[in-house]
């Protein structure tokens, strides 16, 4: 599994197919197809964002959102095969980086329907702005509730914050929804810029960005959800850039700012250690990796200190999240529902995470690389699959544009389904014939190219 979810070979295969020279006609066209791609994307988004989402009640509008977002990425699909298949010039580089901004600017004005994160985040940066320890109180709390928004009641009442230090100090930076809109969303414009110069930095055509600029997952979980994962992001990319620019101590200090912003960075930190080692001196080796793991850890602690004086409760409300939710997941599910108890399909399913990340480290399997297959895969395990959890690993096939995971980052917008039942007061349920939807063309997908892979061996040998 790990091999095709990354597509070790497709990198350099696209790197050699572009070594041809095509003719200045067939990539003037790609580019004329681009900014036709651009324009009805720009009506997709338009529509989502001036008509159908500001709609008072777009939650029983979320077919309508979810065909049109499926459309969006076929479209999608279409720009990164002009992109692959053609040296598209500098104009067509402004092209992709401006229709991102106008994308955005698009799906800004449409209040955050499909999902109630961001009212939480209002609340929790009410409760920092007050300096009140946000790991010691919920929002069901006698002398926090002034702190609500009447207008949006929040869930989970009675279960403090599960969001790290850097999240919540992100929080108090400004107090409107619109607000928190614009700053994750400036926070996601910041990463296309960081892919920019990760591609310069790889020697890869600036172009690529497109996968992440344009995707329809990434424009729909920030600047139209107003989700705060764009902050995590930005970091790790930085990281990324400071890790290959061997500036490693630098690099762990953003890792760390990351896995202070949403914990998932946390399972790359052995990645970027292993890159610390230096050949042929074991005992220097080992200094960098302690010495890098240190700073880890040392930012870790600094982000924290503020919060210990909750003790036990610093981390309640992530373990009560861990315990309660299970969302729009696959492996997971499957695992689950072969006789497992929940405790016994997190065992099974958080060995087979750090088998992956072992997998990377055997394999010496570079940064880009190891971060796609670890966060591909952790978000394919976990418990709770968020459409939005997907946009951690789309930066990364900016560099290793793997085909079965481009097509899951466009139907992970299924994920959304369940809100039309909850909006309804109905359970948050999913479907498991939108779950099929979704995740089986991937997973044949890959399971075509494990046996592809499989036999090429064999025919090689006949040859």
């Amino acid at each position: 599994m790990p091999a095709p979810l990354v597509g070790e070979e497709q990198a350099t295969d696209n790197r050699n197919a572009r070594a041809a020279q095509p003719r200045r006609g067939d990539a003037r066209a790609a580019h004329l197809g681009l900014l036709a791609i651009a324009a009805a994307l720009a009506a997709i988004f338009y529509f989502l964002g001036y008509r159908l989402g500001r709609q008072p009640d777009l939650k029983t509008h979320v077919p309508e959102f979810i065909g049109l977002n499926l459309g969006a990425g076929a479209l999608y699909l279409v720009g990164i095969y002009l992109v692959e298949q053609f040296r598209l010039g500098r104009a067509a580089l402004v092209t992709i980086l401006a229709s991102a901004v106008v994308f955005r600017l698009c799906l800004l004005p449409c209040e955050p329907q499909l999902s109630d994160d961001v009212y939480r985040y209002q609340w929790e940066g009410r409760v920092e702005r007050a300096h009140i320890n946000p790991y010691e109180v919920f929002p069901e709390l006698a002398g926090v509730r002034s702190l609500e928004d009447p207008r949006h009641p929040l869930a989970n009442r009675t279960v403090p914050t599960l969001y790290p230090p850097l999240s919540e100090v992100a929080f108090s930076w400004v107090k409107t929804v619109a607000g928190y809109k614009r700053l994750f969303t400036a926070l996601d414009l910041g990463s296309v810029g960081l892919v920019v110069l990760l591609l310069a930095r790889v020697k890869q055509p600036l172009q690529r960005v497109l996968i992440y600029a344009w995707n329809p997952t990434v424009l729909v979980s920030f600047a139209l959800c107003g989700h705060h994962d764009s902050l995590a992001i930005l970091t790790l990319l930085a990281a990324e850039l400071l890790i290959l620019a061997r500036r490693r101590l630098t690099a762990m200090v953003f890792l760390a700012l990351s896995f202070l912003a949403k914990f998932f960075p946390l399972v790359l930190l052995p990645i970027f250690l292993r890159g610390r080692r230096t050949a042929g001196d074991p005992v220097r080796a080992a200094n960098s990796v302690w010495l890098g793991a240190g700073v880890f850890a040392a930012v870790a602690l600094l982000g924290y200190l503020p919060y210990l004086g909750a003790g036990p409760r610093l981390f309640g409300g992530l373990s009560d999240y861990a315990v309660g939710w299970e969302a729009n997941d696959s492996l997971f599910r499957l695992v689950l529902r072969a006789g497992n108890s929940k405790a016994q399909a997190e065992l099974v399913t958080g060995v087979m995470a750090l088998a992956l990340v072992a997998y990377a480290l055997k394999k010496q399997i570079e940064p880009l690389r190891a971060s796609l297959l670890v966060t591909a895969g952790l978000v394919m395990l976990s418990p709770a699959a968020f459409p939005w959890y997907f946009t951690w690993s789309v930066p990364f096939l900016c560099f290793y544009p793997r085909a079965p995971w481009l097509l899951m980052s466009v139907t992970a917008v299924l994920g959304y389904s369940p809100v039309v039942a909850y909006a309804a007061g109905q359970p948050y349920r999913d479907s498991p014939f939108i779950l099929a939807l979704e995740y089986a063309p991937v997973y044949l997908w890959l399971a075509i190219g494990l046996v592809q892979r499989a036999r090429a061996p064999v025919a090689s040998v006949g040859q």
